[in-house]
């Protein structure tokens, strides 16, 4: 998002739904340093006319006075309760917006993006990123109308009691801005480097903890351990510089502040002994050059906050920033089912970044309810070929068809509902058997799942669980074996219910006995589907109605079984290799 204006016209978009909040949060700040401001004037009032008085006048005033002050710290104290409490639940509303609103993104974009993306570094974008970005929304209007008050309402009120002193307190202002400017600028940056490392960080872990079977399977965890410790050595050096820029800041602003309050002793001192001002003046000028220093302090709590919401924001808006290679705004078609012929016409595909074709001119027509295995040596574009099919990738050039209708012209909704995909590594959510089923079908009754279960063979094996439907299988499905987790898959489309199916090499990862039972499912699957089989193992597609056998230059054969073996070419020595 390089315009400016469009980057910052967005930035304060997510404050309009809780203007009430906001604005009732500028209120109570401005409420807040107005009682900062008016507190030195009564001290002065007292220190400078009032003890004059006479006695038992001055005491009645005195206790009035009093009064007053502490109905205004009354009044500072709930209007910095109101800042800290619904100021931070306006700030972490805003961020559930924005949290919802990447996550939404995230669905939306396509396969190609996330291969080329780390899980932590996507989850560090949504989580420690947007987390300062709230800070940033709450914080950051509320001190800049605090401290603009209290520096502008002291530096007049100052000017009023003295403005020679008022001028030599004021008088390395100029320096302290441009030397808090200048190493503002290099702090960003490392900020801005921080960040970057967190992500590979978060992306190191994630990647730890999801394979960490095969870590203790080869007694890997020493190079684990000396791989993060590495990334971790790195995320402290970045750390380090970014400290060193913000120690330089604190300790410098730090100074400044100092000196501004010694030049104003060392300047009241000589003034007083000249008799310019009184003593009363004297204290009422340092009491508000608290006032008038303490805005500085708070500018400088803001920036390093600034600095790390902002940074966030970018990091926010550059995943905001990247479009779908995968849309359907000018899809025209929304067919609730479709029938299921498939049409490749003249099919090329290559990956992003890559000049190499997987796919390149292919032809291939699949006819409504026909069972089609797919074969040929690894690389040779089945699982792309696929893929084609819901638009995970778009084609790069040339047509696929379903029932005459270009894919690219079915809403992607649609054109999904009427696939079903069993893969051979089984993605199961965190959660319930019933869960994982209902999956394929959100609305789904529970007889429903039980009837997709029966259907897919799973249901015996699910009953013997300890709570049946209701087990948490764990993290991916870990507490079940690999024919139990297909057969789950398997029933979740059974439940989807999809006039296309694609099985991916379902049950190349199985043992035998578990290869028979889910084969047997996925057969009663396929009735009266157009069904797709990529075949690792040729003995499971024997039956196939067509079977097709792709090379690095395409389809290279086609055939039954029996015709293939008769031809005693490359699906030939594929089936006698095993």
């Amino acid at each position: 998002m390089s315009d400016k204006k469009i980057y910052w016209k967005k930035f304060f978009s997510y404050y309009k739904p809780y203007k009430s909040i906001f604005f009732a949060d500028m209120f109570f700040a401005f409420l807040s340093a107005a009682v900062a401001l008016v507190l030195p004037i009564i001290v002065r009032y007292i220190t400078g006319t009032v003890i004059l008085w006479e006695k038992d006048r001055a005491l009645h005033m005195i206790i009035c006075l009093a009064a007053v002050m502490i109905f205004l710290v009354l009044i500072a104290a709930y209007s910095n309760f109101f800042i800290s409490n619904y100021g931070h639940v306006m700030g972490a509303k805003m961020e559930y917006d924005m949290r919802n609103e990447i996550f939404n993104h995230y669905q939306k974009l396509s396969f190609s993006f996330f291969d080329n993306q780390k899980v932590g570094q996507l989850m560090s974008r949504i989580t420690n990123d947007l987390f300062d970005i709230s800070e940033l929304f709450h914080h950051g209007p509320e001190d800049i109308v605090i401290s603009i008050i209290k520096f502008t309402g002291s530096f007049i009120i100052l000017m009023c009691i003295n403005w020679k002193l008022a001028l030599w307190g004021c008088a390395i202002i100029p320096v302290m801005f441009v030397y808090a400017y200048i190493v503002n600028v290099k702090m960003k940056r490392a900020f801005k480097r921080n960040r970057e490392k967190v992500a590979d960080i978060n992306a190191q872990i994630e990647d730890n903890l999801s394979g960490i079977r095969v870590v203790k399977s080869f007694a890997n965890e020493e190079i684990e351990i000396e791989k993060f410790n590495e990334g971790n050595r790195r995320f402290l050096e970045s750390k380090k510089n970014s400290y060193l820029y913000m120690g330089t800041y604190h300790s410098g602003l730090s100074a400044f502040t100092n000196l501004i309050t010694i030049i104003v002793i060392i300047a009241g001192g000589i003034f007083i002994t000249s008799h310019i001002i009184s003593v009363s003046d004297l204290i009422t000028f340092l009491l508000y050059i608290n006032n008038f220093i303490e805005p500085v302090n708070k500018l400088i709590n803001f920036t390093e906050q600034f600095q790390n919401g902002i940074t966030g924001y970018e990091r926010f808006l550059e995943i905001l920033d990247i479009e779908p290679d995968i849309s359907d705004e000018n899809a025209s078609y929304v067919p609730e089912k479709l029938k299921g012929e498939i049409t490749f016409k003249q099919v090329s595909f290559q990956y992003p970044d890559n000049d190499d074709y997987v796919l390149k001119n292919l032809n291939l027509q699949v006819k409504e309810g026909e069972y089609v295995a797919l074969v040929g040596l690894s690389g040779a574009g089945k699982t792309t070929l696929c893929s084609l099919i819901p638009r995970f990738y778009d084609v790069t050039e040339g047509e696929i068809s379903i029932d005459g209708m270009d894919v690219r012209s079915i809403k992607l909704k649609n054109l999904r509902d009427n696939i079903g995909i069993v893969q051979q590594d089984v993605y199961l959510f965190a959660g319930t058997v019933f869960e994982n089923i209902r999956y394929g079908k959100p609305d789904a009754t529970r007889e429903e799942v039980i009837g997709a279960a029966k259907n897919a063979n799973a249901h015996d094996f699910i009953m013997s669980l300890p709570n049946g439907y209701d087990t948490d299988i764990g993290q991916r499905g870990i507490k079940l074996s690999g024919g139990q987790k297909q057969r789950l898959s398997i029933a979740r489309v059974f439940l989807k219910n999809p006039s296309i199916l694609i099985f991916d090499e379902a049950t190349s990862a199985l043992d035998n006995e578990s290869e028979k039972v889910v084969q047997e499912s996925l057969e009663k699957l396929a009735e009266n589907r157009t069904t797709l089989v990529i075949a690792h193992r040729l003995s499971t597609i024997r039956n196939a109605q067509r079977i097709v056998v792709l090379d690095e230059n395409g389809i290279a054969e086609q055939g039954t079984h029996k015709e293939l073996l008769e031809q005693q070419g490359i699906y030939y020595s594929l089936y006698h290799a095993i």
